[in-house]
């Protein structure tokens, strides 16, 4: 239970530590950016890893006997980690949409797939709550949750996850070999720079998790990856689209008041369109 209390300190200190080296840039892009749907994705995914952290630091510190009240935080904890990766992925799914020049297809295929795993996932975590118990921590007088599970359900919602990774990060590639001899525009090489790499290290963490929830399933490392990689991904999504957002605001003036339309990029004019 200890390693568990010190996990989420660490966490929340990284987080925390995060968010203060960004505040700035945040602010500007808060203030200066219009209200679009892609703005809203941005608040969702830097925010909620907030309350993430919140519950969890509860499930380890605040004193609780109560299996049902448990059972339920940590189905909130669950709900919350799944919310927080989805929206980091939806980043770039609408990144991959617009590389593919808005194709229809393209974004059916990529939003059925998006959904069949999110859904699945849910599911999952959802089973794998009812095998939580209470545990009182070796600290005097603080006691806490925390979940035990089978880790093999738990490593299949990150295999479908792999998954999904794996044919963005195939598509994305696919559209730069094709476009590589007629696209040079400098918003269009961050996007494919960007996708390539974060999906190098969705795909690592990934892989990693799969692998903790197999091998170490009764230790606390299965716990610290999985909270890792929530944490790394919404980092990682919300960076990106600030140094996205300010790199347009330089080519078109630092003083127009332009938000990123994802939506909007014509990969073949070599050019984005921000309104």
């Amino acid at each position: 239970m200890i390693c568990h209390q010190y996990t989420s300190t660490s966490m929340a200190t990284f987080w925390t530590y995060d968010y203060a080296c960004s505040l700035h840039e945040e602010l500007t892009f808060l203030l200066r950016s219009r209200w679009t749907m892609v703005k809203g994705l941005y608040i969702i995914t830097r925010y909620v890893p907030f309350l993430l952290l919140i519950t969890d630091l509860y499930l380890y510190f605040t004193p609780n006997e109560n299996l049902a009240k448990c059972q339920t935080v940590i189905r909130i904890y669950s709900c919350l980690g799944v919310i927080s990766v989805a929206c980091s992925e939806l980043f770039f799914v609408l990144r991959t949409y617009a590389l593919w020049k808005n194709n229809r297809i393209v974004l059916t295929a990529i939003l059925s797939a998006f959904f069949a795993v999110a859904v699945a996932s849910v599911i999952i975590d959802f089973v794998t709550v009812d095998a939580s118990h209470v545990t009182i921590s070796v600290i005097p007088g603080i006691q806490g949750c925390y979940r035990t599970s089978s880790s093999a359900q738990v490593s299949i919602m990150f295999i479908l996850l792999l998954a999904f990774q794996l044919g963005l990060i195939s598509l994305t590639i696919i559209r730069a070999v094709q476009s590589w001899r007629v696209v040079n525009g400098p918003l269009y090489d961050i996007l494919v720079k960007h996708n390539i790499f974060y999906y190098t290290c969705a795909l690592l963490l990934t892989a990693v998790n799969v692998l903790t929830q197999m091998l170490f399933s009764q230790t606390v490392y299965r716990f610290v990856c999985e909270v890792f990689q929530f944490f790394v991904l919404a980092i990682l999504a919300t960076r990106m689209h600030l140094f996205l957002w300010h790199i347009d605001q330089q080519m078109h003036g630092s003083d127009a008041l332009v938000h990123i339309s994802m939506s909007d990029m014509q990969p073949a004019e070599c050019t984005v369109t921000t309104v």
